[in-house]
């Protein structure tokens, strides 16, 4: 647990380990960026189930399973899901603005949440919030499809041209050559 409040290392650390993770998947850029996209998407939904519903957007626009789970990982944490949940939730009252009391969560959200009254709970609390976690999803899963994209492309080049320049020294007897 206290590992992901406060990583051993750093914060820089871990989020070069997921990322070198992701560069590191074998599979096409759109896949791994497609993956880490239903990740991210899925992270915002309050009920959980975030692996289920990132393998099933994953299945649907062919993404990577590894990728959409290290997305969700990273994305959807206890340092993050306060901040995810209560932006869905205000989008959706913004969505739903006639439906809903103007401010504030319902009176007697303690008590809802301690019984656990799905039908109490359903208008005021998690409607907003699975109809704010849409929009929501869809454009932080289309930012971070772009930027994993991009960022594969450009390692996948720079590793290519690593491994062109080791091939041809070590095809020149391991001396340096000019480029031509």
């Amino acid at each position: 647990m206290r590992t992901y409040l406060w990583p051993r290392r750093s914060f820089s650390r871990s989020l070069q380990y997921f990322s070198k993770r992701i560069l590191r998947l074998k599979a096409t850029p759109h896949a791994v960026a497609a993956g880490v996209s239903a990740g991210v998407f899925a992270s915002f939904f309050p009920l959980g189930f975030h692996f289920v519903i990132a393998a099933v957007l994953c299945w649907v626009i062919a993404g990577n399973l590894v990728a959409a789970a290290l997305g969700a990982v990273f994305f959807g944490n206890p340092l993050t899901f306060p901040l995810l949940w209560g932006a869905s939730w205000e989008t959706g009252k913004l969505i739903l603005h006639e439906h809903l009391p103007k401010h504030g969560p319902p009176e007697h959200l303690g008590e809802m949440m301690h019984t656990l009254s799905f039908a109490r709970l359903w208008h005021p609390v998690l409607e907003p919030m699975l109809i704010g976690a849409v929009p929501l999803g869809l454009v932080f899963g289309f930012v971070f499809y772009g930027i994993t994209r991009w960022g594969m492309t450009v390692f996948r080049e720079q590793r290519k041209r690593r491994m062109d320049e080791r091939a041809q020294k070590a095809r020149h007897g391991g001396r340096e050559v000019p480029a031509e």
